[in-house]
């Protein structure tokens, strides 16, 4: 580990190995951007780990794997009147600093509308790379799907979910999956026993994403490591495999596919939800792409929901989670305005200052 501490500092600052003799002026103002950003959300932030660390209704570190980042947090609803839906969440991070307590806003805030949320933590590079994360991220699933029953989930009522980062890992573990399920390979877990796979912010062709992440920090060297090499890249491009005239009955086993997306992102460009979303309607998977005007990478998953009161993004989800559930929608229609977190100036200036 101790060897490791360099080029995880490396990572974390956006910096390639070959210019680390010349730190710029570029990445000193990122990362004060960064602590900026931070401390203008701390009191959210504050607010929200101390619901994670005392709430009963947080279950953290569950095991569903052998090794030492095999661990998921559940967050329990309210009530326990019946099975609840259930969301396999999959963190965002840069595939470098994922963390499954990151998911702690958004199963706070579901689980107050009575969807269980389970966010699986899995194994960052460069302890790790890409293949280790999906199989992290399948083994997650197949531990939610066969066991969220003893906790009061509808093991009948899945969802998988990913942020960022998250959203490719949980992207390419759905088509492997798919394609296992396809030649006939046993597996612990289905594709069929997922009602729908929502990502948010995601990136699903690498390809067309190498250069824009190298400008903007994630240098090609240290992505191309994490994905594996160049060679690699098409494997764990979601559209690219789904392309694939090899992989077509793989494709039809996909659940529906909703991508959500700010148009004002510039970590990962909206066109990699729509055109994903299109490249599948294509091949007749049920998919679409919802995007939110103006709204930047963390603007929809971290400042809109600090902000209390009604979030576009999470009543779309919710909705969409309980569609059919007559009962559940007359809930959501009365449920009181989500409780603010941050000042509204502090978010205002958080969101001028984001290095995201």
């Amino acid at each position: 580990m101790r060897g490791e501490m360099p080029l995880i500092l490396i990572c974390l600052l956006g910096l390639d190995l070959s210019c680390c003799d010349t730190l710029g002026f570029k990445w000193i103002t990122r990362f004060l951007a960064l602590g900026c950003y931070s401390f203008l959300l701390f009191p959210g932030f504050l607010q929200v780990g101390y619901y994670y660390f005392t709430s009963d209704r947080v279950r953290r570190g569950i095991v569903y794997g052998d090794l030492r980042r095999n661990r998921l947090d559940l967050y329990l609803p309210k009530n326990s009147d019946g099975p609840k839906p259930v969301i396999a969440f999959v963190t965002g991070g840069a595939w470098i600093i994922g963390y499954k307590a990151w998911g702690s806003l958004l199963g706070q805030q579901l689980s107050d509308r009575d969807i269980m949320v389970a966010c699986i933590d899995y194994r960052n590079f460069p302890q790790a790379t890409i293949g280790d994360m999906v199989k992290d991220a399948s083994q997650g699933i197949s531990y939610i799907c066969n066991n969220i029953a003893e906790y009061g989930g509808d093991p009948n009522r899945v969802y998988v979910m990913g942020q960022s980062a998250g959203a490719h890992i949980a992207a390419c573990t759905l088509l492997e999956q798919a394609i296992k399920e396809a030649s006939g390979e046993k597996t612990s877990w289905s594709v069929s026993q997922i009602k729908a796979y929502f990502g948010l912010s995601g990136g699903y062709n690498l390809l067309n994403l190498v250069d824009h992440f190298h400008n903007r920090g994630l240098y090609r060297s240290i992505f191309l490591s994490i994905m594996e090499g160049e060679e690699s890249l098409r494997k764990y491009s979601p559209e690219v495999v789904a392309q694939d005239p090899n992989n077509r009955n793989a494709v039809s086993l996909l659940p529906p596919i909703i991508l959500f997306h700010g148009t004002a992102d510039y970590s990962i460009p909206s066109v990699s939800s729509t055109s994903f979303a299109e490249t599948l309607r294509g091949l007749g998977v049920q998919a679409e792409s919802i995007l939110y005007e103006g709204k930047t990478h963390t603007d929809v998953f971290l400042q809109d929901p600090m902000r209390g009161g009604r979030d576009d993004m999470f009543e779309d989800l919710v909705a969409m989670i309980h569609a059919g559930d007559s009962e559940a929608l007359a809930r959501d229609s009365t449920a009181p305005p989500k409780r603010r977190l941050v000042p509204e100036f502090m978010l205002r200036l958080a969101r001028s200052v984001s290095p995201f």
